[in-house]
């Protein structure tokens, strides 16, 4: 006989389990609606990766998980995303979360999906994988990611597997149903765990003594393999995590630590099936059998119910009269908590919905004094002292509770259930457990604060210690500059003479006495040399700038506008520098006729360039700024009642009429030269790019104030968009950059919202 150890305290509550045994497994079909919650689990929330108005098929992933530790979340029927949105989940506090929301169709088409031949022949990581893409998580309590618990340390030797069948919380019976019904399955799953885990000792089945056609299933199925059903005596709550450990092995998980520091990894009842189902079958985890009980119920079961089924429609399998119930209770009665709406969906840990009437269970008395009887440390499992710690929560010493290993609690209510003064203890140590990870995470975000403020002000230091050697230098060189005389022509001269040169300061006087008036006049020879190298300088920035574009067209990049104005400015920059080179060299030649005549030959030369298009649209352009003076003009003589404003309008009419000529003239020179233009600048990439800015900024002359405000909420909504990936990327990475992209985000948002709001365009 295996030795059977014993746990320190324990309770004995009504167990309340046949109500809902007297039948097997029933399907609870496909409802209307599935609410996928993207948080069913400890760790990341899940990432949607399907939008609003696609098809799914039955078992497709819609949220990939967001971490190491989170699990992805797969459709439970075929059907059609109807809504992903915030929407209340299973929870205490009755909180909002983001929700993937599908119609169904009925079909209940699935993905393509096939298992694996023979698991034995995958290396340990690929077979996590496949457990971590199915999306199972624990199933019997907190919902801890299967595949996370199961990655252990390669140098760490795991001597111990043990599966949880214990269920020992009153009114709930899924994992009594599932060794009764499938305990084929169970043993499957855990063959595949000893694959992954190795143990080196042993394998145990953990079940309590009130279940005993479970453990005959168990046992039958477990012939001829080395996996033992251990049977050992009722009493709650031995079905916790480290309570088990104690009872089969008797090791104690030390506080903080996890079961893997003793040597043992524990995995439920539930979640060896699921394991199955995804290595075999090659199905995710979208359904899980759920205990629908009470005497408020006339027709308790146990049901394989869809995940992201509504609890209403489950309550009405089980035939729910709301009238009877003095509340409905997700979970069993010591650690369960009370729903408010029964339209939050099924997740993977709901393993009970109990709706019992005011008879079954009562309200709790009014709490009374402590009367210090010890009963409550008598009854708590991890041996903690329930009395001192209700005296820190309610006097909010936080440190202290924390001396007492408050995070060692597993709030299983033994502690409330045996006070006679019916004192809500667990409740307090929630409250507690809730309010130091608060103050956790606000330390945390101080700190954070903290190290930016002081970054900020030794940045701040350091850039007042520069500006202030830089002026200091000022001085001296001013200082300097008076010894040697006022006159600056001198001091740079002096300067000069010196053999330590600072070119800098050499620049500053060389620019005072410009600007005195005092410096030597340029030689015809110096501003020659000026200006040819203007001109060199044009042609390879020029050149650069070709290049950049020829680069940037090649790769249809987003900055190619940009890069072509700016191509284009350094062309007029060059043509206008060889122009002033040219007229230099004119207006200095030896012969003043021949300089003459050479300029008038430039200027001719230079009109004669111009196409009769380039032409016309000179004469479009100089008639516009005058019609847009004469306006201005107009505007104001009418405003101040002047007696010139019938002059100004006659004049601005025969303005507009001579600019709709030019545009017309305009036109018809652009329709017969276009082609003529098109096929002589293919193939010169600089004048193409000349071109294109130049259509471009015609095409936004021609822009209504309507189209241009419609166009700059466009280019806003993909800057803001653009913004937010970037935020998405640096939050993901951990980069230092997500402070500046939120403020940058939160800026932007608001140009967005104000250019909206000034287009009349809804958000």
């Amino acid at each position: 006989m295996r030795k059977i150890w014993d746990i320190h305290g324990g309770v004995h509550p009504p167990e309340n389990k046949a109500q809902s045994l007297g039948r097997g497994i029933i399907q609870a079909g496909i409802p209307p609606v599935l609410v996928h919650p993207l948080s069913q689990h400890i760790g990341a929330p899940a990432a949607p990766i399907v939008e609003v108005g696609q098809r799914v098929l039955k078992g497709q992933m819609i949220a990939e998980a967001a971490g190491f530790v989170s699990v992805p979340v797969h459709a439970g029927s075929s059907g059609t995303v109807a809504a992903i949105e915030h929407r209340e989940i299973p929870h205490p506090s009755g909180l909002l979360a983001p929700c993937v929301v599908i119609e169904t169709d009925g079909k209940d088409e699935w993905i393509d999906h096939q298992g694996i031949a023979d698991y034995t022949t995958l290396d340990k990581p690929a077979l996590i994988n496949v457990i971590r893409n199915a999306g199972i998580a624990g199933m019997g309590g907190a919902g801890f990611p299967s595949a996370v618990k199961l990655s252990t340390r390669d140098d760490a030797v795991i001597d111990t597997l043990i599966i949880n069948g214990t269920e020992c919380e009153p009114y709930i019976t899924a994992d009594d149903i599932l060794m009764r019904e499938r305990a084929d399955q169970i043993i499957a799953g855990v063959k595949i765990l000893q694959h992954l885990i190795q143990p080196t000792e042993q394998t145990l089945i953990g079940v309590e003594d009130n279940k005993p056609e479970g453990i005959a299933a168990l046992r039958a199925a477990a012939q001829g393999s080395n996996i033992e059903v251990v049977v050992f005596p009722t009493k709650y709550p031995s079905g916790g995590e480290k309570q088990l450990i104690q009872i089969l092995t008797g090791r104690e998980v030390p506080s903080g630590g996890l079961p893997a520091d003793v040597g043992i990894v524990c995995q439920n009842i539930g979640t060896t099936v699921a394991i199955h189902r995804a290595v075999h079958y090659g199905e995710p985890l979208i359904s899980r059998i759920t205990t629908v009980t009470g005497d408020a119920c006339t027709a308790p079961g146990n049901f394989e119910v869809l995940l992201g089924t509504p609890v209403e429609h489950l309550l009405k399998l089980g035939g729910f009269q709301q009238d009877n119930c003095i509340r409905l209770v997700m979970g069993g009665p010591m650690m369960g908590f009370t729903l408010r709406d029964t339209s939050v969906p099924v997740v993977k840990t709901t393993n009970c919905l109990l709706a019992p009437t005011k008879k079954e269970l009562p309200p709790p008395p009014p709490a009374q004094a402590c009367i210090r009887c010890g009963m409550c440390a008598e009854a708590c499992p991890v041996s903690l002292l329930p009395q001192q710690m209700y005296w820190f929560a309610r006097g909010k010493e936080y440190e202290k509770l924390e001396d007492h290993n408050l995070f060692d609690c597993i709030e299983c209510g033994a502690c409330s259930y045996a006070c006679p003064s019916n004192i809500p203890l667990v409740q307090y140590y929630r409250a507690s457990k809730a309010e130091i990870r608060k103050q956790q995470q606000e330390k945390v975000k101080s700190e954070h604060a903290k190290a930016r403020f002081e970054a900020r002000q030794l940045r701040i230091e350091r850039e007042e210690a520069e500006k202030e050697a830089r002026r200091k230098a000022r001085q001296e060189a001013a200082k300097k500059k008076a010894a040697a005389g006022k006159d600056p022509v001198k001091a740079a001269q002096e300067k000069a003479t010196t053999s330590a040169v600072d070119p800098a300061q050499a620049a500053i006087e060389k620019a005072m006495a410009k600007r005195s008036g005092t410096a030597p006049a340029e030689t015809k020879d110096e501003k020659l040399a000026r200006l040819k190298k203007a001109v060199e300088t044009a042609e390879k920035r020029l050149e650069s700038a070709a290049g950049k574009l020829k680069e940037a067209e090649a790769a249809e990049a987003p900055n190619l506008g940009a890069l072509q104005t700016a191509h284009q400015r350094m062309t007029e920059k060059l043509s206008a520098a060889k122009d002033e080179l040219q007229q230099f060299e004119q207006e200095n030649s030896d012969d003043p006729a021949a300089a003459a005549i050479a300029r008038a030959q430039a200027a001719r030369a230079k009109a004669d360039d111009k196409s009769p298009l380039e032409k016309a649209q000179d004469q479009v352009a100089s008639l516009e700024k005058r019609l847009h003076k004469s306006e201005q003009k107009l505007a104001e003589a009418r405003d101040s009642g002047s007696d010139t404003a019938p002059v100004l309008e006659q004049s601005t009419a025969k303005l507009r009429d001579k600019l709709e000529a030019a545009r017309g003239e305009l036109a018809q020179l652009s329709e017969s030269e276009a082609p003529v233009a098109a096929a002589a600048s293919t193939n010169d990439p600089a004048q193409l790019a000349i071109e294109k800015a130049m259509a471009a900024r015609e095409a936004a002359a021609k822009l209504s104030p309507e189209d241009k405000a419609k166009k700059a909420l466009e280019s806003l909504e993909a800057r803001v968009e653009k913004t937010r990936q970037k935020l998405a990327e640096a939050e993901e990475s951990g980069a230092d950059t997500i402070d500046v992209l939120r403020d940058t985000l939160a800026k932007l948002e608001d140009k967005l919202a104000q250019a909206r709001q000034e287009a009349g365009v809804e958000p």
